[in-house]
């Protein structure tokens, strides 16, 4: 059991890092979101599947060694939970330190993560809404409606308003 602790211990104390490691790529990602840097979003984004890659192996980890922890101490590990866990190891107080701190660690790298993540989910989606925005708007003045513009000949020119016959200027 006390092997199963250690090991339990050294995979909370990885995946925290992990998770460390994702937090710090969510937050140098806010500011390319924010300028508009599509490769330097590419490269953090497969930065962070790597790291994801990790987490993920890590979690497998996690869950077979609690499943066997739950096993020694005849417990149902869909009910078992960390916290239970740590209050357990009461008579090993070293041991539930070690396991209370990469707990905490973990949950609040965690939290972070999540939090980040939603910041820069709403700056993906204002982002979008512009570009949106922006393509209605352009749309809309290819539909403008025609003017009662006559050339010599008394026929209609066909000209819309607020439409240059040269279609977008980039230079603008």
């Amino acid at each position: 059991m006390a092997s199963l602790m250690e090991n339990l211990i050294e995979v909370l104390d990885k995946e925290s890092r992990e998770y460390e490691s994702l937090l710090e790529l969510s937050m140098r990602k806010t500011p390319v979101i924010i300028t508009g840097n599509l490769e330097e979003l590419a490269k953090i984004t497969e930065e962070e599947q790597i790291v994801v890659g990790k987490i993920t192996h890590l979690d497998r980890k996690r869950e077979e060694l609690f499943a066997d922890i739950a096993n020694v101490i005849n417990k149902d590990v869909k009910t078992l939970m960390l916290a239970d866990l740590i209050s357990m190891l009461e008579p090993r107080p070293a041991e539930q330190q070690k396991l209370a701190k990469v707990h905490d660690r973990l949950k609040a790298a965690v939290h972070e993560v999540e939090r980040v993540n939603g910041q820069n989910r709403t700056l993906i989606q204002n982002a979008l809404e512009m570009v949106e925005f922006e393509m209605n708007v352009l749309q809309s003045m290819k539909t403008a409606p025609e003017t009662a513009n006559y050339d010599r000949g008394a026929y209609n020119t066909g000209s819309q308003m607020g439409v240059d016959a040269g279609g977008f200027d980039a230079r603008q």
